[in-house]
């Protein structure tokens, strides 16, 4: 999140977090960053600091390591924690930065460390560097919430599939967490669940929701979807994780699957796991040509598939012991 603060002129002014027990330092770094066009809070402790930074999250804190309360390292180690506030750079300032000093200061998540007394072009040099990252990184985070925006309305357009991205993101990163995949993995599930599909938004209505068979020529487009997903989503580094999942979850590990028939290991663990979810979800799903399935009798499908060397034992029996010892999940 940025600040909504605005100048005369109607374009949002960039904000920083001053945090200094020394009302007079903290007055002296606000004075020197308004002065570079900054709008500055100005807080003395580390909780005050959370508390402001969950309410008007600014672009850059300057943070005193030596606080009265936590220390400038936790409250950076919280920062960094919070997925609202991670990325919100965070320059620690100190008096004493000795090597052990820097060490901590980079084990903390800061992105840069200054020394008191502070050098006043030194320190407007490396916060307008910290700005222009930070506000590349919050253009590629506006691009990434179109991508997802779009995936969003490709379900919408099909009123059999309400729900359907949402209950993947949670399925998938729920068999993520079963099997032990890593926190990076789960994240690249939930994004999966989304995006999965937004290849479809290049098949037309005619097609996508066409209640009949789809003819020869409309099955080979319908199956073109997983790579003009890809081809959305490569553009974005943050989205790399996702890609495999977008292309690769309607491949099979017997090679019957599609666009391009991978077969075993060529498929990714991430794009397996998006596969068993995608089809659960399909099969207990009302759909035009069939009402849903229970989800015992969904499972038993899922079985099935495995018998037959489409999907891997063991991703499925994780999958059906997290039906049923989680059911909840699946309400």
């Amino acid at each position: 999140m940025i600040s909504d603060r605005l100048d005369m002129h109607g374009a949002r002014t960039q904000t920083a977090l001053i945090v200094d027990d020394q009302p007079p330092v903290a007055n002296a770094l606000a004075r020197l960053l308004h002065n570079e066009g900054l709008a500055t809070d100005v807080v003395l402790d580390g909780q005050s600091a959370l508390r402001s930074l969950d309410r008007h999250p600014p672009d850059i804190v300057l943070l005193d390591v030596g606080l009265p309360d936590l220390s400038g390292l936790e409250v950076c180690r919280r920062i960094k924690a919070n997925s609202a506030s991670r990325l919100i750079p965070v320059v620690l300032v100190s008096g004493s930065w000795g090597r052990a000093h820097r060490i901590a200061a980079i084990n903390a998540g800061a992105d840069d460390f200054i020394p008191k007394p502070v050098d006043a072009e030194e320190l407007k040099a490396r916060v307008r560097a910290l700005l222009n990252v930070k506000q590349y990184t919050s253009e590629l985070e506006s691009a990434e919430a179109v991508v997802v925006s779009l995936a969003l309305m490709v379900e919408a357009r099909d009123p059999y599939t309400a729900g359907h991205c949402e209950r993947l993101a949670r399925y998938a990163a729920a068999l993520g967490a079963a099997v032990a995949m890593g926190a990076d993995d789960q994240t690249a599930l939930r994004r999966g669940g989304y995006l999965h599909d937004i290849g479809k938004i290049a098949i037309p209505d005619s097609i996508l929701l066409k209640n009949g068979p789809l003819t020869a020529d409309e099955i080979a487009l319908m199956r073109c979807h997983p790579t003009i997903g890809t081809e959305l989503c490569a553009n974005l580094h943050s989205l790399e994780p996702v890609l495999p999942i977008v292309g690769q979850h309607h491949e099979r590990l017997d090679g019957s699957g599609y666009p391009n028939g991978l077969k075993g290991d060529q498929i990714s663990p991430l794009a397996q796991v998006m596969a068993i979810v995608d089809v659960f979800d399909a099969l207990t799903t009302t759909r035009p040509y069939r009402p849903a399935l229970s989800m015992a009798r969904a499972c038993e499908e899922l079985q099935s598939e495995v018998r037959v060397g489409r999907f891997s034992g063991d991703l499925v029996g994780a999958f059906v012991g997290l039906i049923r010892s989680t059911p909840v999940l699946f309400i």
